[in-house]
């Protein structure tokens, strides 16, 4: 298998094998991201994706049950690319159970429902998609590139084809001048079309990037440990989805909040006001760098 600069996939497809199909983001104007910035995107050519599955296939075996395809936004590429790669993939590992991609609802968007049907019906069983806000002002104050009705009609479109969709929440991202705007709208937002994942991100500025000479000169404010958890609680306390499973599955997270809505919610709240009984010292601290 071949990759080309750092190869960035979500914490759950840790197990996945990763076949890079798309290089870098073609947006890649957020304003808190590092990731992708010395790489020019571009598609590789489809030769050379089922290059890399068969040479998976001849080291591993044939029992891989998941594979992601990085970079950013592979929901990009063509929809008869897409289904020649899960075509091949497919032939090759006969107990795959699991397919995946990112994917914007910019991008998303551009695919048409019956495109997303072809491709779920072949295989494609996943998107994991930034919304990060469902926000305008919020959106557009991190330069995300799409707006919250766009975030919903990318939902609604993915839930009439069938394919999961792994939305993810980026507490804090509005700063403490939107806390309560970003979390309220956000929860609206999400409302709209219930995806089957809400995964739960902590904003850490981090150094290069805009949003943290903002944070260094103070005209963002980061959230304390304990605002952090605020502005988490309120989105939950929005939020009015249907069989919608939160998860907290990453270490920037200052605490491990998880249930399906809505049967656990107040289960969720709880979990937050036990955080919150707890000294902000106690925490790790809200403006370390990495994670």
């Amino acid at each position: 298998m071949r990759y080309e600069g750092t190869i960035y996939r979500p914490p759950s497809e840790a197990n996945s094998l990763l076949i890079q199909a798309t290089i870098g983001c073609p947006h890649n104007k957020c304003t808190f991201c590092a990731m992708y910035k010395d790489t020019k995107f571009r598609l590789r050519s489809v030769e050379d994706i089922k290059e890399d599955l068969t040479a998976a296939r001849n080291y591993y075996g044939d029992f891989i049950s998941s594979i992601f395809f990085p970079d950013g936004n592979t929901i990009i590429m063509k929809t008869e690319q897409l289904l020649e790669i899960i075509h091949h993939a497919k032939e090759l590992f006969p107990h795959l159970q699991r397919i995946t991609v990112y994917g914007s609802a910019r991008f998303i968007n551009k695919k048409s429902e019956s495109d997303l049907i072809r491709l779920r019906e072949a295989g494609l069983t996943r998107i994991h998609t930034g919304m990060e806000s469902g926000d305008d002002e919020t959106l557009a104050r991190v330069n995300k590139g799409t707006t919250s009705e766009e975030i919903i009609a990318a939902g609604l479109k993915l839930k009439a084809a069938g394919i999961q969709t792994s939305e993810y929440y980026l507490t804090g991202i509005g700063g403490l001048e939107r806390t309560k705007e970003h979390a309220i709208n956000s929860a609206k937002t999400v409302s709209a079309f219930s995806p089957d994942f809400l995964r739960i991100r902590t904003f850490v500025p981090v150094p290069g990037t805009p949003i943290y000479e903002d944070y260094r000169n103070g005209t963002f404010k980061l959230l304390t440990p304990h605002q952090a958890l605020r502005e988490l609680r309120l989105l939950i306390e929005n939020l009015d989805c249907d069989q919608t499973m939160v998860l907290s599955d990453h270490m920037a997270n200052y605490w491990d909040v998880s249930g399906m809505l809505p049967d656990d919610r107040e289960k969720m709240l709880a979990q937050i006001d036990k955080a919150l009984t707890y000294d902000e010292s106690q925490f790790r601290p809200s403006h370390i760098s990495r994670l």
